[in-house]
């Protein structure tokens, strides 16, 4: 909780449900028992997103249960059932980084679909698991519809372990998954069956200026036509 600094937590809890208006008056004023309330909630976040997670078909730790404020979830283990290393620990042939890439995308894929982002996803938070690579470390887990920031923190996820893989597969950074991804969810197009291909073309049409300016200018004097008449039927 120490270290944490309050711009990075409310960031990521922007869009969030705090459970009723005594804790969110108690979180505002930042008392004591307003910093005991903040912090369950941060794990409370973690264990639902877990769940959440989990049913969807994302690949996360199993969770067996929270108890006064512990967690407990299954261990990920490699093909030789060692706990597993994160992806940083990892040397990859350019295939293997490819396949890991693929999934990983799909993941973020999936997790979007339930309205989520990781948030801090990065290299050090994904383990290869001996299935395939297991995203865990939940508790800044974001509300992709509700928060303003959403589409900088998943542009940051992909590029995260992206650049990662790169390493082993420089092809990798061609790639656009992100812009893709946020482009599909924002159109109501994004689903778990979407084919994904990591293209993707900015809009570069031009902006019709004199054109703004000019409904700026006519909705000024429809205004001030307005405001006259009204002057005139007071007189």
């Amino acid at each position: 909780m120490s270290q944490r600094s309050f711009q990075k937590r409310a960031q990521y809890q922007e869009g969030r449900q705090v459970r009723g208006s005594r804790q969110t008056r108690a979180i505002g004023k930042r008392s004591r028992f307003g910093r005991g309330e903040e912090e369950s909630e941060w794990k409370n976040t973690e264990v639902n997103a877990l769940y959440q997670l989990m049913a969807a078909g994302v690949r996360v730790p199993k969770p067996y249960g929270y108890f006064d404020g512990v967690l407990l979830m299954e261990l990920v283990v490699d093909v030789e059932g060692n706990s597993a290393l994160s992806l940083n620990d990892i040397e990859f042939t350019p295939e293997d980084a490819r396949e890991c890439h693929r999934m990983l995308m799909q993941q973020v894929q999936l997790m979007l679909c339930t309205g989520l982002i990781h948030g801090d996803l990065s290299q050090y938070n994904v383990l290869a698991g001996g299935d395939g690579p297991v995203i865990i470390d939940l508790p800044q887990v974001v509300n992709a519809a509700g928060n303003n920031s959403a589409r900088a923190m998943l542009l940051r996820d992909v590029d995260n372990v992206t650049d990662t893989l790169a390493r082993f597969a420089p092809d990798l950074r061609h790639t656009r998954y992100g812009q893709e991804l946020w482009g599909l969810f924002k159109r109501g197009e994004l689903h778990t069956d979407t084919a994904l291909t990591g293209e993707f073309l900015d809009d570069n049409s031009s902006v019709d200026v004199e054109g703004v300016q000019q409904v700026i200018e006519d909705a000024r004097d429809e205004d001030e036509r307005r405001q006259r008449g009204r002057e005139e039927s007071n007189a």
